[in-house]
């Protein structure tokens, strides 16, 4: 990590920290957006850049104006300032190393980086932490003083514990935000990292982000994280969750993109591209169609955990098929069926150990199936969507005589 300073569109000098991988040259850059009133030193900005620059993505974390190092008076700064002091961070990453190519920001650093990401043209790649969907979400926490505000033109607010002079020209700014109206337009894709439990802004706001994005974009669960991702697991999680994702963008890996379009006519047909870096250890990135997502081993297996593994994708076919054929058949006939839930576990057993299995030597794979059916139906029918469900197209398929032919191929 190297100090560094660079000047805002204001004239002031920001300060900030450059995260860069240990040994070889980046295969991009990054800036990182801290949340407001934070500073570039918030525990969750450094485990992300840092799992980040692990991954080969180099990092610039930064104070905003007014904030830690940097110089200028919080009080008058505003959103709009916080986007400059991004774009700011570009200019100064594009003359002294390489444009970014990817933009985080975590909770209204987010949202600011949602912001300046519609106006970066080197930007491929957006990532939003426990984002507000608007910048005007702030204002909920200084509700009690707005009219104190707009009374005397300017007052002290208790933000994290700290008291802050907010003008009534940064209401003014924030109100005027309309972040999610650009991202209709947004040409970089969108990753969307939320904690469901998140008390201080909702995952409400995710799903607001997500929906008026347009595709590529992705969603990502932070699971038990609180807002600040106070563990530094979760933020660690995080940083690599964003590097691999951000990496199929990225010029340095455009070797990769004349196969993806090569395969897209082919896959969206049939089956699903995975393919993997040797360096990346199990880590795996699948594409079926214009979907994609990661596959990965446990950390017991010596994986990163930032996917299923191949044997959960396995069950997860089985299960998906299992529930979208209930749910077919239900409303065929008209069932009183709400929701139908399939848990599907795979084991390896001794023949022996089996009872209506034809081979009594060796082992033999099992996949256990239990199915929950939500809806006022009787005994009869439910027994009778058991059946169905063994008629699936995937139980037919792994209950069948199964060939795996492979070849080698120049191309895919």
């Amino acid at each position: 990590m190297s100090r560094v300073e660079f000047p805002s569109r204001d004239g002031h000098t920001l300060s900030g920290d450059l995260e860069l991988p240990d040994g070889g040259e980046p295969r991009a850059f990054a800036l990182f957006a801290h949340c407001f009133t934070c500073t570039r030193k918030i525990r969750a900005a450094v485990h992300i850049s840092r799992a980040m620059a692990d991954q080969g993505i180099a990092v610039l974390r930064f104070d905003f104006t007014g904030l830690g190092d940097s110089e200028g008076d919080f009080s008058d700064s505003a959103f709009s300032a916080n986007v400059a002091d991004l774009l700011a961070a570009a200019d100064w990453l594009a003359q002294e190393h390489q444009a970014p190519q990817v933009i985080v920001g975590h909770s209204l650093g987010g949202t600011a980086a949602l912001a300046a990401a519609q106006q970066l043209d080197s930007c491929r790649a957006v990532a939003s932490i426990n984002a507000p969907a608007e910048a005007a979400h702030v204002l909920h926490h200084m509700a009690e003083s707005l009219s104190a505000i707009e009374h005397e033109g300017a007052a002290f607010v208790n933000l994290g514990g700290r008291p802050f002079r907010i003008k009534q020209d940064f209401v003014d700014d924030i109100r005027q935000q309309d972040v999610i109206a650009g991202l209709k337009n947004m040409r970089p894709a969108l990753l969307v990292l939320h904690a469901p439990l998140d008390k201080t802004v909702s995952v409400d706001n995710a799903q607001n982000i997500f929906m008026a994005a347009r595709h590529p974009k992705s969603f990502i669960s932070l699971d038990q994280a609180d807002h600040l991702l106070s563990d530094p697991a979760d933020s660690r999680y995080a940083g690599l969750i964003i590097a691999n994702w951000a990496r199929r963008y990225l010029h340095a890996d455009a070797q990769n993109a004349d196969a993806d379009d090569a395969s897209a006519k082919h896959d969206h047909i049939n089956g699903a591209l995975v393919s993997g870096r040797t360096a990346d250890g199990f880590t795996c990135r699948v594409r079926a169609g214009q979907h994609d997502w990661m596959a990965d081993e446990p950390v017991r297996m010596h994986g990163k955990d930032l996917g299923p593994d191949p044997y959960a994708h396995l069950c997860a076919a089985l299960g998906t098929c299992t529930v979208m054929t209930l749910n077919m058949y239900a409303r065929h006939k008209e069932l009183a069926v709400s929701e139908v839930q399939c848990h599907v576990s795979h084991d390896r057993i001794h023949a022996s150990d089996c009872e209506d299995c034809q081979r009594s030597d060796g082992k033999i794979d099992v996949l256990q199936r239990r199915i929950r059916i939500s809806g006022e139906l009787s005994e009869a029918q439910r027994e009778r969507m058991l059946e169905i469900a063994d008629r699936c197209p995937v139980h037919r398929t792994l209950e069948n005589e199964i060939r795996v032919r492979s070849e080698l191929a120049a191309e895919l």
